[in-house]
């Protein structure tokens, strides 16, 4: 589904991705890890049109993403969450979700404000999907609470419910257990696995939580200054000499 070829990005003289050579095929669920600074959100900015490669090329199902813009990545079937939560903060919890799904409708403008037959049968459809992935999130009850007063937790999953809502084929986790507590975290670590095995949805997922990253991905990528140092099944990665030493240091 997902394949980059010698993909690298360079900052002035910095090189932030080195060479990326990554395969990820329809269905699976993949980690990337590596200490902070290694260059793993640089990667999800140029799979999604952030930035465009220094050289290197980019394929998903056979389109090429080089150069492609953030919006036409989406519909390809690409969608993301971010480090950093960006819910839109004067929305409710239904009107966040729905925003990432008007892609997919096209009444004109006049329908809207006319208020026409095919506006309002586009309206109940995505209302009826939005609160039915709410549901699936445990969030359908606070659909009409503004975003932003939702609890942390509650926050990070709506980002990943309104990701969802693009309809993606390839969802793109930037650190979504960040700040979440251990109870937070089981629980989200149990909802990308039954998002991946319900859904049927390809999962490539940074994250800093270990536990997290051990118990859900079937494949690891590994990543130390830009460069990707191993990959492999989780019980290859936690036994790899090269990562151990990238994240503890090596012995005196």
């Amino acid at each position: 589904m997902l394949k980059t070829t010698n993909v690298s990005m360079i900052f002035g003289g910095l090189a932030a991705v080195s060479h990326l050579n990554i395969e990820i095929k329809k269905g699976e669920l993949v980690g990337l890890i590596g200490p902070n600074g290694a260059g793993k959100t640089t990667i999800f900015n140029f799979l999604t049109g952030v930035y465009v490669p220094t050289e290197g090329d980019i394929e998903f199902n056979n389109k090429r993403l080089n150069g492609v813009k953030p919006n036409k990545i989406t519909s390809y079937g690409i969608a993301r969450t971010f480090q950093n939560i960006r819910l839109f903060d004067s929305m409710s919890v239904l009107d966040n979700v729905k925003l990432a799904s008007y892609w997919h409708y096209n009444y004109s403008m006049v329908d809207a404000i006319m208020r026409l037959p095919r506006y309002g049968k586009m309206e109940q459809e995505m209302d009826k999907k939005a609160l039915q992935l709410l549901g699936v999130f445990g969030l359908a009850d606070k659909a009409q609470m503004q975003a932003t007063s939702l609890p942390y937790g509650e926050q990070r999953r709506l980002e990943i419910v309104r990701a969802m809502a693009a309809n993606p084929e390839l969802l793109l986790l930037d650190e979504p257990a960040a700040g979440m507590n251990p109870q937070e975290t089981q629980e989200l670590m149990a909802l990308i696995a039954r998002i991946n095995k319900e859904f049927g949805l390809t999962i490539l997922l940074i994250e800093h939580d270990m536990s997290l990253v051990m118990g859900v991905c079937q494949r690891i990528y590994v990543l130390e200054y830009g460069k990707t140092i191993a990959e492999g099944t989780p019980a290859e990665i936690m036994n790899n000499p090269r990562v151990i030493e990238a994240y503890l240091g090596e012995e005196a």
